[in-house]
Parts: C-alpha cells; structure tokens; sequence
C-alpha cells in the first residue's frame, strides 16, 4: 500500500500549486514577502500609520458551497469567502492588506479547485489585498470525493484614533443601506429547503435577470464594499459607525455597532429589494420577520452618518455605481431595530 491507495494524491498536490502559483502572485502588494510555497506568509507593515491596529476576521461560504457543487460551477465561492471576511473587517475602518484560505476535500482535483482559488484571487484583488498563502487539505473519507470545504483568514490594519468601534453614533445619524449583490452567503439552507420541497431545479428560470437559472441567481458572488468605502473615507466624508449584514439579517447586525442606548428606526419602503427574496418568501411561504431574520432583504452593508452629510453620501456611493438609499435614523432605545415588519 501507498498513500495514494489510501486516497491521497501527492503528485495532484503539486500539480495543483503549480495552476495556481501565478493567480496567487497575481495580488501581492508591495509589503509581501517571499514567494508562495513557504511554511508560512510573510507581510510587512504598510507605512504611513501612527499607531497601527491589527484586525482579524474569519469566515467561509457556507451550505452555499453544496450549490456550487451540484452546478459544477466553481469560480465565484472564492469571492464569496473574501468578501465575507474583508467586509467584517471593513467595518471597524480597517484596510485588509492579506488573506489566507482553508480548503479541504475528499478527493483532490487540480482544475476544479483552481477554479476556486481563482474567485478567492479576483475578490482579494475587489478587495486590495494579497493572498498572501493558503493550506489544501485532501481528507478521504471525511468529505465525499467530489465536495470541497472552505474557511478564510483575513489580516487588516487602521489607525487607532481613526478605528470606528461604535461610540461616535448619534441620535439623529442617518442610516445608509448599501444594495447587495443577492443572497450573498447566509441563509442556504432554508433557500436549499425550498428548492428542493418545490421540486424546482438549479436551471429553473424565474422572475429576475434575463437569461440567468435560479441557480446562477443565487450564485451570484458576495458584494465587497473596501473600495468605495474607503473611497468615501479619503474623500472626507464622515462615518460614525458600519455594519455588515450577514446572518441574522438587518435585526442581528445593525445592533452590534450601536450603544445600549440607541436604536435604529428603519424605513422598509425606503429600498426594493431584489426579485429573488419575493420568489423565497413566496414559494417557501416565509413569514416576513423570518425573511428579515435570515436574509440581507437586498441591504448588504450600512454605513451610519451625520444626518447633514447623508445626501452627500448618497451621492458618493451611487457615483461608485452602488445602490444607496438613507433606511433608517438613529433614535434612543435599548439596541433594538425598529419599524420592520412584522
């Protein structure tokens, strides 16, 4: 017996860091050290900050990934398990300067995960960070030999007078809701649910982009929002507080950058969300508060600003071609999101 009778293929090891080397070294920055294959990933800290903070965040895509195996489409989970990571981050004010990924599966398959480190590049370089390194484990027996899981990593850095944490909220701050891109990476399983108990197909056409199945829909990658918000950042304008809206909706996230004291009053006619959450409530027959409670409703990002700078900022953003719309203002209360329905 050898290692590869037990089901480990070490020449597809290396077959598979050969694909990928030059996708890798595609989004170095300046500061990186050293070149893929080490035993680990060497960064140096960006200049030009006078007491820097590390931030850290780590995440992965979810039962989304089930998806992507049954449609054999494998080039968007990668940007999915960036932007999951580098948005979190985002949202203290940090810059992400590296990432590293997990990947481990039953069988490995040099091409396909290609594919998937791949998306983890294009959303590294959406996000102006390297892939700094990465581990692929090949499990037999452990996963199926056509699935793959995944985990990401992400080191960031800011300034710390400059670290939004929260305390700079106001009553009166406007609320601004930043459109995303679909269902992003939360809530698969109840969509796989109802895809399955209706009898529908990941080719299924319904009410949405021309030409796109339901499953091509829901593929749609994890909107990174580190550009346009920094963007905003160094064109002066103020934000007192973010959030990334992931699972647990707009009711679990918005709270975590607010004070005991304060609540969000939300207007839900203020945005439209995208055609996929009325097919979802409809056909899994969802009560409406579920909706809220697991999706991001068409909401995947907020940023929280001084109620006299919310029509600039509105301005700002849709002029970085993302939907913006004010949803909400800050009032007093006990950390609640208010006016949703119910």
């Amino acid at each position: 017996m050898d290692y590869k009778s037990a089901g480990v293929d070490v020449e597809a090891g290396r077959d598979f860091v050969r694909r990928i080397k030059s996708r890798v070294e595609s989004t170095y920055r300046p500061e990186v050290l050293g070149n893929l294959g080490g035993f680990s990933g060497l960064f140096s800290l960006p200049t030009g900050y006078q007491e820097p903070v590390l931030v850290s965040g780590t995440d992965g895509v979810g039962t989304k990934l089930r998806l992507a195996h049954q449609m054999q489409k494998h080039d968007t989970v990668g940007i999915d398990l960036v932007a999951m990571c580098v948005n979190d981050v985002l949202t203290c004010g940090a810059e992400p300067l590296f990432f590293l990924d997990y990947l481990a599966t039953g069988h490995l398959e040099p091409a396909e995960l290609a594919q998937v480190v791949d998306g983890v590049a294009t959303g590294c370089q959406q996000a102006g960070c390297a892939l700094l390194g990465g581990e692929t484990a090949e499990m037999p027996g452990f996963y199926q030999p056509q699935e793959y899981d995944l985990a990401g990593f992400c080191v960031g850095i800011v300034d710390r007078p400059k670290v939004l944490d929260g305390s700079k909220i106001a009553v009166g701050d406007a609320v601004i809701g930043l459109a995303s891109s679909g269902v992003h990476s939360n809530g698969f399983s109840l969509v796989r649910k109802i895809v399955e108990e209706k009898a529908y197909t990941w080719g299924s056409h319904i009410k949405g982009p021309e030409g796109q199945t339901l499953g091509e829909v829901l593929l749609t990658p994890t909107q990174i929002y580190v550009k346009p918000i920094h963007a905003a950042l160094k064109a002066g304008l103020t934000i007192h507080g973010m959030a990334h809206i992931t699972g647990g909706g707009l009711p679990e996230n918005l709270p975590r950058c607010l004070s005991d004291t304060q609540s969000v009053q939300i207007d839900p006619q203020s945005w439209e969300p995208l055609p996929i959450f009325q097919w979802l409530e409809q056909e899994g027959h969802v009560p409406i508060v579920d909706m809220y409670n697991t999706f991001n409703m068409g909401i995947g990002f907020v940023v929280i600003v001084p109620n006299e700078q919310a029509s600039a900022t509105l301005e700002f953003f849709q002029a970085q071609d993302i939907i913006a719309n004010q949803i909400g203002t800050i009032i007093e209360g006990k950390g609640e999101v208010l006016g949703l329905p119910t």
